[in-house]
């Protein structure tokens, strides 16, 4: 029996359908969360299974574990750990282990593309075009490359998983996987996926409404609590609020905080290791432990959430030759306007001189959580200011 210990998520039930395409019945897949893994391991340690291989995908030990399997290692035990997390890198010097963040020509790598790799390097699966497909897919998913490449069926394959059991889902891909000629979803499956999108439009409309902002260190955060698509969710909040270094997803009820970035210059992975976590430099996650609820969750309970700029404007616009208006989450004023080959911004008496436009709003952001105010107060502004 070979043993498969992997992720819960597309990346990690990737790895179980591959799994199951290579050895069929063989192959005994347990799912895990971050948090379950390790004592699974050291459960299935302890018992010393007689098995013929035992992979973990997608996932990394923890030291105490690490020790163990290195010792089961060398008396002949058979063990290949695949990870592709940043976090993960110090396992990679081990010889049953392979971390991989990135492949030579920069692609970054997934769980599922590194597990496909090892099998057909290793005679275990053979390839064809709907498994290539398959496994693509997931690692655009899982490396967010899909928005980039305007790849639209790779998150649909992601919606598709959590509208159905991972059960029902790995037994639908397997048949599909082994029996057609390409990756394509059925009709059924397109409609769940419309109504799907639709779902997910309308609840990230209403969690857009609840974002807060709070400062932890250096970094300018976003705060919100959220269930369900944390992946969309991190990015939508992250586009539209560029000043927000990342975002804080918190999800009480499983005690874990997500983290999404769509900067460079910020590594989340970092900032979850803080916490005990770990991930990628873009998207990452740890437990909900004491210090991370005072920092997110204590923090951002005493802040009003963000009021979105005003999105119908016709004469309070961004970098407008008349000036700009923002008002700030205490309720004060400040007008942008340019000054020569620069900007001005102005607070009652006090000015301050940027270079950009741009530089002006993310000050007034980031410092003063302000928003665009909507045009009858700007003219009501502008009439004041005329009269003085």
């Amino acid at each position: 029996m070979h043993v498969l210990f992997t992720h819960n998520d597309l990346d990690g039930v990737g790895c179980g359908i591959l799994a199951k395409c290579a050895f069929g019945d063989e192959a005994d897949v347990r799912y895990h969360s971050v948090s379950s893994l390790n004592p699974a391991i050291e459960s299935f340690l302890e018992k010393r299974h007689d098995t013929k291989y035992v992979f973990i995908t997608d996932l990394a030990v923890d030291e105490e574990n690490e020790r163990t399997l290195q010792a089961w290692f060398q008396e002949g035990g058979k063990v290949q750990l695949i990870d592709h997390h940043k976090s993960a890198l110090h396992l990679d010097q081990q010889k049953w282990a392979q971390v991989t963040v990135s492949y030579e020509d920069g692609r970054l790598t997934s769980a599922t593309s590194l597990f496909y790799d090892h099998l057909i390097k290793k005679n275990l699966l053979i390839e064809n075009e709907a498994l290539k497909e398959f496994v693509e897919l997931v690692r655009q998913y899982d490396t967010w490359e899909w928005e980039k490449n305007e790849n639209d069926k790779a998150k649909q394959l992601n919606d598709l998983l959590y509208l159905t059991s991972i059960e029902d889902f790995t037994d639908s891909m397997i048949h599909r996987l082994q029996t057609e000629p390409g990756f394509a979803f059925t009709a059924f499956e397109e409609k769940l996926l419309a109504l799907e999108d639709e779902k997910i439009q309308r609840y990230l409309r209403k969690k857009k409404r609840e974002l807060a902002q709070i400062h932890v260190q250096e970094h300018c955060v976003g705060v919100v609590h959220a269930e369900s698509y944390h992946s969309e969710l991190g990015n939508i909040l992250g586009k539209e609020h560029p000043h927000m270094d990342y975002i804080a997803i918190l999800n009480m009820g499983g005690k874990r905080v997500g983290f999404r970035t769509i900067h460079d210059h910020v590594d989340v992975s970092q900032v979850a290791h803080t916490f005990g976590g770990g991930g990628h430099a873009k998207a990452a996650g740890c437990s909900l432990t004491e210090e991370a609820y005072h920092t997110y969750v204590t923090t951002a309970f005493q802040v009003e959430p963000l009021r979105a700029d005003s999105e119908e404007n016709v004469y309070n616009i961004k970098e407008s030759k008349e000036g700009t208006l923002y008002e700030s989450v205490k309720g004060d004023y400040y007008y942008v306007f340019p000054i020569e080959e620069s900007w001005c911004i102005r607070h009652e008496k006090s000015r301050t001189t940027v270079k950009t436009f741009a530089e002006a709003e993310r000050f007034l952001k980031r410092h003063h959580a302000c928003r665009l105010v909507e045009d009858e107060r700007f003219v009501l502004f502008l009439q004041q200011e005329a009269r003085e």
